[in-house]
């Protein structure tokens, strides 16, 4: 790829993959002039060691149905193929040495999640790699937390971005399956096939 590219890192569970998912990365690509959007499926994701998550490549096949239409969204193997535990810092380092210095990264992430990045492994150095933009939901008090992270003086380089449809849930999707309860027009039609044909999800959790 030519470097100079503004290139949207979508990282994520995707347990599964929702539309609340796909409308945040559009959203991105456009209001930040992105050149396209790469979604990471998390291998073993660290902020869940104890949870129970479904195996890697259901998430990633998952993914990628979701995205398929797209032209301007890619999925990525990388932490899905990597041995251990996952971790942003080293995701980040290895997409810098794949598309090059000049390429400018953009970690797209919720609101609250960004909260926790400075307990993220080596959070200085995740800090001088991307910029990150925070998805929030309308009513969100952007202003507050705009003044939040300005007093904590963190580093971080931080846009926020609302989105409408960040009402609907992984955690929520999981739960209806379990319960029985549809999910048509909460993720795209090839997920819900998927989920109903692997049996995913028929316990709560």
């Amino acid at each position: 790829m030519i470097g100079g590219t503004r290139l949207g890192v979508m990282g994520g569970t995707f347990d599964p993959i929702h539309y609340g998912h796909l409308v945040t990365a559009e959203e991105a690509l456009v209001q930040f002039n992105l050149d396209r959007v790469v979604f990471m499926p998390t291998g073993t994701p660290a902020a869940k060691t104890h949870q129970r998550v479904s195996p890697a490549e259901h998430r990633y096949l998952m993914t990628v149905l979701a995205t398929a239409a797209n032209a301007d969204f890619d999925v990525s193997r990388m932490e899905v193929d990597r041995p251990g535990v996952t971790y942003t810092v080293d995701t980040l380092e290895a997409l810098r040495d794949e598309y090059g210095p000049r390429t400018e990264l953009f970690f797209i992430t919720g609101a609250d999640a960004v909260w926790e990045i400075v307990t993220w492994k080596d959070a200085q150095r995740v800090a001088g790699l991307a910029t990150f933009i925070a998805a929030t939901r309308p009513g969100y008090d952007l202003e507050g937390a705009l003044r939040a992270h300005e007093r904590a003086a963190t580093g971080f380089r931080i846009e926020y971005l609302t989105v409408p449809a960040l009402a609907i849930s992984s955690t929520d999707l999981r739960r209806r399956v379990a319960e029985r309860r549809p999910i048509r027009y909460l993720t795209p039609e090839p997920v819900v096939t998927y989920i109903v044909k692997h049996g995913l999800y028929d316990e709560v959790r």
